[in-house]
């Protein structure tokens, strides 16, 4: 595993849970509001955290932490994810991951084989302005597509989430998003936060009136909406 990061302790990654949080490198997307951008474009000028590290950490912190979230980057990037995470299992964690929904044969791996607890996926925008807000001129959605169908169709407990930014969310792109996850069983609605980290820097959050009006609008499709840091 190649890991490049840890919270030892969190109150907000993990929902009901005292957490640590595990930062793994690389990524597929290159989103203009990421705040993790290090780890997406320069991972090698990165310092690596033995995972033995992680899981000695993880042991004497038995007791005082819930569970442990691994997020990125994107986690299921990394082929040997399911073995850190049994790992982590091993010592009687729950656990949280944190995906972009585009490795849904990982996704229902880990989940069929008990790995995963819950899970939180990414839903960058409305289908037809994915490419755009990914970084890409094009982009085939189809695997987006398929983990969104999964955890539609599953018992796997989950919640899906947007951030929110102004230059790419319009009211249409917030309809069209709720057609599409249509009966999801949660979905969050999180506010833009600028930092020197981003990987652009004019971006701007969609101010409270609006979050809540497009919060309005997506209950017809998702009862349980929410935002979250509004």
């Amino acid at each position: 595993m190649k890991i490049h990061g840890l919270e030892k302790m969190s109150l907000v990654d993990y929902d009901g849970k005292v957490s640590a949080t595990v930062f793994t490198g690389n990524c597929n997307f290159k989103c203009g509001f990421c705040h993790n951008s290090a780890l997406v474009l320069s991972t090698e000028n990165l310092p690596e955290i033995p995972e033995i590290e992680i899981l000695d950490y993880l042991k004497k912190r038995k007791g005082l932490l819930d569970g442990v979230c691994v997020t990125g980057g994107e986690p299921t990037l990394c082929t040997d994810l399911p073995n850190f995470i049994e790992k982590i299992k091993n010592l009687g964690y729950s656990v949280k991951l944190d995906t972009n929904g585009t490795n849904p044969e990982m996704v229902k791996s880990l989940r069929q084989n008990g790995l995963v607890d819950y899970f939180a996926m990414d839903i960058k925008n409305d289908r037809e302005n994915y490419a755009k807000i990914i970084g890409f001129n094009k982009f085939d959605t189809s695997k987006i597509e398929k983990t969104v169908e999964y955890f539609l169709s599953s018992n796997a407990p989950y919640e899906f989430r947007t951030t929110l930014v102004n230059e790419f969310h319009k009211k249409e792109n917030i309809i069209n998003i709720g057609k599409w996850i249509k009966g999801a069983d949660k979905y969050f609605l999180q506010k833009f936060k600028n930092s020197e980290n981003c990987i652009q820097s004019h971006l701007s959050a969609v101010d409270d009136k609006t979050a809540i009006n497009f919060k309005e609008l997506l209950t017809e499709y998702i009862p349980n909406t929410f935002l979250r840091g509004y």
